[in-house]
């Protein structure tokens, strides 16, 4: 079977996804095309020598609708030839979306793709687009729905996190993802986004706060109690699922969960022959790939079985893995995972997570390949894994090599 190699990554800067965001004026197929057109002039790529375009978008609703993918190629550089594939599995599209292009490489189907993918959450707005989850009131009542921020709630009920537990985390997300700013550990990745003037729109992560403190997060007000208390009374819902609590504690809030922003993200894969033809060296093998269902109303477990399959599925256990990326959508996640692994908090998240910088749905998942990959170089070490939960009760893991 062939390999499936990491020849590069890129992504563009993290806008606040809201109409005074930076990247507001900019919309999500000219951000997706100035991310194609980055790895293309980055890697001399040929016009015509990719074999798909896979991207993913989680609401594919107006200006995101349709096939993004393809509506991208066509405002790139790259010949109308180069075809492309939207794929949506929520907030583990950008990551499935790498996945599959490494298991088409496997496969023998084609020698390179580029995978990842884009939200513009300020100007296409989350849930826009009815998702049945939501919508379909007997789907919703068939399986006991609740919003995510509810089922973040549950989760740190359910497995002891305090609402002390998630401001600390979010503090040390917000120093991490500073002092990598300040260090320029994203340099290698980020590219600066420009206007039609080649003037500069933004450089950098725009929404890290490097003045948070313990004191401003524990003065926020839970963000999803009204929801739960009151109509329509989200928590009772939870409840019924799992009779065993009395009450759900709420400790989420804005500056302890993930960021809504804009933002795009894409990865560079390929064979070995193909790295040949055009002088490009590897930087890394994709060595498994893992994705999951799971129970939908809490949601957020996600990351563990995923885990645990993809180790399952590499012949490997937890303590083979030198640096970990799990996507910050709630404090509560990543520290459910460190608890369920017993995995040094120091090796998750090194250079902080979507709580400091932002979740831009479809491109997080390769944004997190792109980080690991940047900081096992800038680390000297070996082997990462990636994962993330996805809303409806999913999970999705990758495990990357450098070589």
């Amino acid at each position: 079977m062939p390999d499936a190699f990491i020849y590069d990554a890129v992504r563009s800067p993290r806008g606040k996804g809201r109409k005074d965001g930076a990247l507001h004026e900019i919309s999500a197929l000219r951000l997706s095309a100035d991310i194609l057109n980055a790895l293309k002039k980055r890697n001399h790529l040929p016009e015509d020598g990719i074999e798909d375009i896979i991207w993913g978008c989680v609401t594919q609703i107006a200006e995101q609708g349709g096939c993004l993918a393809r509506s991208a190629v066509l405002a790139s550089e790259f010949n109308q030839s180069v075809p492309g594939l939207t794929i949506n599995r929520f907030c583990a599209s950008g990551m499935e979306a790498v996945n599959l292009a490494a298991t088409q490489i496997q496969a023998g189907v084609g020698h390179a793709y580029i995978a990842g993918g884009v939200e513009m959450m300020g100007r296409v707005a989350m849930g826009s687009d009815g998702a049945a989850i939501v919508a379909d009131p007997i789907l919703a009542i068939g399986r006991n729905f609740v919003p995510q921020g509810i089922a973040a709630d549950l989760l740190a009920t359910k497995f002891g996190i305090t609402r002390r537990d998630a401001d600390s985390f979010a503090l040390e997300s917000q120093k991490r993802a500073h002092t990598a700013w300040q260090d320029g550990r994203f340099q290698k990745s980020v590219i600066s986004i420009i206007d039609q003037n080649g003037l500069p729109i933004l450089d950098h992560d725009e929404l890290i706060r490097p003045d948070t403190n313990l004191d401003t997060l524990s003065e926020l007000e839970p963000s999803f109690r009204s929801i739960g208390e009151n109509f329509p009374a989200f928590d009772q819902v939870a409840l019924l699922k799992y009779p065993e609590f009395e009450k759900l504690s709420h400790i989420h809030h804005v500056g302890n969960s993930s960021g809504v922003v804009d933002g795009a993200s894409a990865v560079l894969v390929g064979n070995a022959e193909f790295g040949d033809q055009l002088g490009l060296t590897p930087r890394a093998r994709i060595k498994a790939t893992a994705r999951i269902g799971s129970e939908p109303t809490i949601m957020l477990t996600g990351p563990i079985p995923a885990t645990e399959k993809i180790l399952r599925n590499a012949g490997m256990t937890i303590a083979d893995i030198d640096l970990f990326e799990v996507n910050e959508a709630f404090a509560a996640v990543v520290l459910y995972f460190i608890q369920a692994f017993e995995v040094d908090p120091s090796i998750v998240n090194s250079n902080g997570g979507a709580i400091a910088m932002g979740h831009p749905l479809g491109a997080t998942g390769a944004i997190l390949i792109g980080t690991l990959l940047d900081e096992l170089e800038r680390a000297d070490k070996q082997i990462g894994l990636a994962t993330l939960c996805a809303a409806g009760g999913m999970g999705a893991a990758t495990i990357i090599e450098r070589v």
